[in-house]
């Protein structure tokens, strides 16, 4: 089963999201409908409603995290499990860290993955200025962490590649379709 976009925004407001947190999520769902858009009349056959509320929950265990520093996408992927929304609850767990080995057709799950790179707080952004923000907040002074991260991206700038070799528009272009288009699900 997976949850209507009401239901999804009435989860935000049951689970407490953050205000600024709930419009990145709003944000991250306007890029994966976007590009889910272009893919599907390149004939990929994705899910819509799937990505979407992928995208919208994608950080329901983020404000809880923050005081905890829990995994908010492990708690947010139990959260949609416990619900019944087992396919929301796999992209969930992994729109932090991708485990697709980047073959094959593009993904629900690799959809908002990237999604979510390109969205910084509540603005579209280029994914090297996420990687330098999240670098800065995340890994300051520590070296592993900052590799990990880096690999992280690495690998989100092949799922870039994947995504847009078969899209009409390139990803410089995201962040003004985003601003233009009036008619968002979401």
């Amino acid at each position: 089963m997976i949850p209507t976009v009401e239901t999804c925004l009435q989860l935000m407001d049951e689970h407490r999201m953050l205000d600024n947190i709930r419009e990145h999520s709003r944000v991250v769902a306007r890029v994966a409908e976007l590009i889910t858009t272009g893919l599907r009349q390149q004939g990929e056959t994705l899910d819509l409603d799937l990505i979407t509320a992928g995208a919208l929950l994608h950080d329901i265990a983020k404000t809880h995290c923050l005081d905890s520093r829990c995994d908010h996408a492990k708690v947010g992927s139990a959260i949609c499990r416990d619900l019944g929304f087992h396919e929301t609850a796999e992209i969930v767990a992994e729109h932090v860290l991708l485990k697709s080995n980047g073959s094959g057709p593009v993904t629900e799950k690799e959809i908002v993955y990237y999604a979510d790179k390109r969205v910084n707080h509540d603005r579209v952004v280029s994914l090297h200025e996420r990687l330098d923000y999240i670098l800065d907040r995340y890994a300051r002074n520590d070296e592993v962490r900052q590799e990990l991260i880096r690999q992280n991206f690495d690998k989100c700038l092949v799922v870039e590649q994947r995504v847009f070799a078969a899209l009409d528009f390139r990803p410089e272009q995201v962040a003004a379709l985003v601003m233009s288009r009036r008619d968002w699900r979401v």
